[in-house]
């Protein structure tokens, strides 16, 4: 791989799922000079602060999550779906937290996932045959020729919708909203509202105690205005790349390039070729940065990656995110594991367990059965620990919509539900109470591992 870089050095390389089919290529090139004039959606201090944070989770001592929309879309853009995208992960990480001892790095799916990749660029329904659905960002939804065509104006689009989200998400974290106290109240109510929230209501309870105790010894929101501000940051598949070199930008107080559209971006298992562009145009920016691993990757094609995109090997610089499915998880995940730890790769190690347990429900539906889903988030834990690995965080797909797109969870959603709620635009995602049973039932597997470790000691 050349060393030389710079934000279009991967024109020069091979490029895989993104739209080659725009009508015209004059309109799309005025565009991408628009977005490179348009100012930064996140600045470099804060990547570089989500750098530092990820380097803890790398060290043991804290717990990644990140989570948000499979694919954010125009027509549901609105302040009370942020607000409970939001809210949902404030509940789940004060739960991870308490359960860990451990503080919770909070990385949103949000202000820029918009693209999706395919496994097919074409779609056929009786004898008509389209170009696939790619995400908001680049054509429309429904199944018409107009729809259908790549529309560089959308690029512009996504661009505002990120920017007022992000905005949204600076006020909540910072204007009060994100009060420990608060988030505490939501999560409680669901612990105790519920039939099926009984198994968690002793955390629950001892979460309040923890507070009560704190607020009588004088610790605040009001003496310690901290407990009221949160850090969450923002990330997104990088499969634009035309978007994303435009959005790059040279910091000034260090030489270094930084795309900022997002403060993490991550390469989708479809896009990691070590000779592709996704890869070329990674290595040279200074964000954190993530890669997808399937059960296809290989412990030397792993090892390659590491060293094309984090030959420094810097603490927090790269997350290894695994999407095996359930039933590969524990044949698949040690080996690479282990060839990462044998070399010294200071990486970070998460699971996203919705990838890879994807289903097609008799009436049609495609789902994701939430017994699957935690099963896999179990089995990565079990064999980090066995390797001697932390097991750093968990990547989701869900929303704080009261959707049914996903089999089970305490509320057992069944097939016949899918079509009550089904709301994706592309993949099946964890509605409010699945996202945050699982926080729960991940946190009682991090519990146990804790106290057997101390016990061990």
């Amino acid at each position: 791989m050349s060393m030389r870089w710079n934000p279009d050095s991967w024109r020069n390389k091979p490029v895989v799922q993104m739209p080659t089919d725009y009508p015209d290529a004059r309109a799309l090139a005025a565009v991408e000079d628009e977005l490179s004039a348009m100012p930064p959606l996140v600045f470099a201090g804060e990547a570089r602060k989500l750098t530092e944070r990820l380097a803890q989770v790398e060290a043991g001592e804290a717990f990644l999550l990140q989570g948000g929309d499979c694919a954010e879309s125009f027509k549901e853009f609105s302040t009370d779906n942020i607000r409970d995208a939001f809210r949902l992960i404030l509940q789940m990480a004060v739960v991870l937290t308490f359960a860990g001892r451990k503080p919770v790095v909070k990385v949103g799916r949000i202000a820029g996932q918009f693209a999706k990749p395919r496994s097919s660029g074409l779609e056929t329904i009786g004898d008509v045959t389209l170009p696939s659905y790619r995400g908001d960002i680049i054509n429309g939804m429904a199944f018409t020729a107009e729809d259908r065509l790549p529309d560089p104006q959308r690029l512009l689009k996504a661009y505002h919708q990120s920017a007022a989200t992000l905005n949204l998400l600076r006020g909540y974290a910072s204007g009060g909203y994100a009060d420990l106290y608060n988030i505490h109240r939501w999560t409680l109510g669901f612990a105790g509202d519920n039939a099926y929230g009984a198994r968690y209501r002793d955390l629950a309870d001892k979460i309040g105690e923890a507070l009560a105790f704190m607020e009588a010894v004088g610790v605040t929101p009001a003496t310690h205005p901290d407990l009221a501000r949160v850090e969450v940051f923002t990330s997104h598949e990088a499969l634009l790349l035309n978007v994303e070199s435009a959005l790059t930008r040279l910091d000034g107080s260090t030489g270094e390039w930084f795309d900022t559209s997002a403060h993490m971006l991550w390469i989708g298992e479809r896009t990691r070729q070590l000779d592709g562009a996704h890869v070329e145009f990674m290595r040279g920016i200074r964000n954190p940065i993530g890669v997808k691993c399937g059960p296809t990757l290989e412990p030397d094609e792993l090892l390659r990656l590491i060293d094309a995109l984090n030959p420094d090997n810097t603490p927090g610089r790269l997350t290894l995110i695994g999407r095996f499915g359930a039933d590969k998880v524990g044949d698949r995940l040690p080996g690479l594991m282990a060839a990462a730890k044998a070399h010294g790769k200071r990486v970070v190690w998460s699971i996203d367990p919705m990838h890879g347990n994807t289903l097609k429900a008799a009436n049609g539906y495609k789902t994701r059965p939430f017994d699957r889903i935690l099963a896999e988030v179990r089995s990565f834990i079990d064999v980090a620990e066995a390797e001697g690995v932390h097991p750093g965080g968990v990547h989701l797909e869900m929303t704080g919509q009261n959707v049914t797109e996903c089999l089970g969870g305490a509320q057992a959603v069944t097939e016949d539900d899918l079509s009550s709620r089904y709301h994706t635009h592309c993949d099946p995602r964890l509605n409010a109470d699945q996202a945050l049973e699982l926080a729960f039932l991940v946190a009682e597997r991090l519990k146990a591992g804790r106290q057997a470790r101390s016990a061990a000691a």
